[in-house]
């Protein structure tokens, strides 16, 4: 990341970028790069980077503001963005602290954090998780667990091929499509890895 911001920061002061987005812009950039080196190195095959939607990420200068997001343009403006009354609800937690937001044409995230004060006592240890493609394993010293994730792998690749026979001469029809066979491979993928890390926390907490 260092090395991108040497190269193009100087390059972002021409564009009509204000400052405090100029960082997190090229964050977003080097974790593109970062995702393409890994499918490179693992042998697949990687199209040049590229951003798939247009987004506005900012960590500088945030405040919740009569029931909106305040968000610093500069040093002689802002903007506010109301916010529903669930998520007004959830950042009532005064110990929750707002660090980004990231603002689409249809979304808005915020990412916040929380200071949680660990029991010593109750705990009786603590288990490592190593995340790789087509496993998972936890454990620690006594017990090492391995969770087979082959499944989600093959789902993807049945869903890409399927995707890729498509002949429809009608882009919008074979777009439509294509959404369908994408939403139903998430759904599946988010069973998968929901059931494998409901295992994970339950056996955590039953061992503490």
């Amino acid at each position: 990341m260092k090395k991108l911001s040497l190269l193009c920061y100087s390059q972002l002061k021409k564009c009509r970028v204000y400052s405090a987005c100029r960082l997190t812009a090229i964050s977003r950039a080097a974790g593109i790069l970062s995702a393409r080196r890994k499918s490179i190195k693992r042998g697949f095959f990687a199209r040049s980077p590229y951003a798939s939607r247009p987004l506005l990420v900012s960590c500088y200068r945030l405040k919740i503001q009569d029931g909106k997001l305040r968000v610093q343009l500069g040093d002689k403006g802002c903007e506010h963005i109301l916010l529903n009354t669930h998520t007004l609800r959830v950042l009532s937690d005064t110990t929750l602290r707002i660090n980004s937001f990231t603002l689409t044409g249809t979304s808005l995230s915020i990412g916040v954090s929380k200071e949680v004060e660990p029991e010593p006592r109750a705990l009786r240890g603590a288990v490592g998780i190593d995340r790789n493609l087509r496993n998972l394993t936890v454990g620690n010293e006594e017990k090492v667990t391995y969770y087979d994730m082959t499944k989600v792998v093959e789902i993807w690749e049945n869903t890409r091929s399927i995707v890729g026979s498509f002949r429809r001469d009608d882009v919008r029809i074979r777009r439509s499509i294509a959404s369908k066979y994408g939403r139903r491979g998430s759904e599946r993928v988010r069973q998968i890895i929901h059931g494998v890390t409901k295992r994970i926390v339950q056996e955590a907490k039953e061992k503490r």
